[in-house]
């Protein structure tokens, strides 16, 4: 598999790291509950097709990246900084 970084280009996928389900990205606000921690924190879904990811480019520029990719084919639909993703 390979991931172009928005920074260094097309890179083999072992440059990078995977970080988890970009559903990370939507932090619950400080004042929000347990049960919503709990939900941020442990409940994953395992979705078959499309799925948003976070992958970091530990073997390049560091740059955390938004990987969208189809978990059945590995085929990356498209990747972009994580900070410039909307929350």
């Amino acid at each position: 598999m390979r991931l172009t970084c928005p920074h260094c280009g097309e890179r083999d996928a072992r440059e990078f790291t995977y970080l988890g389900s970009a559903k990370l990205l939507d932090r619950p606000a400080g004042d929000t509950g347990a049960e919503a921690f709990h939900e941020y924190l442990h409940i994953r879904e395992n979705p078959a097709g499309p799925n948003a990811e976070l992958w970091q480019h530990v073997m390049g520029c560091s740059a955390w990246l938004h990987v969208v990719r189809d978990t059945r084919t590995h085929v990356v639909e498209s990747v972009s900084l994580a900070s410039g993703v909307a929350r």
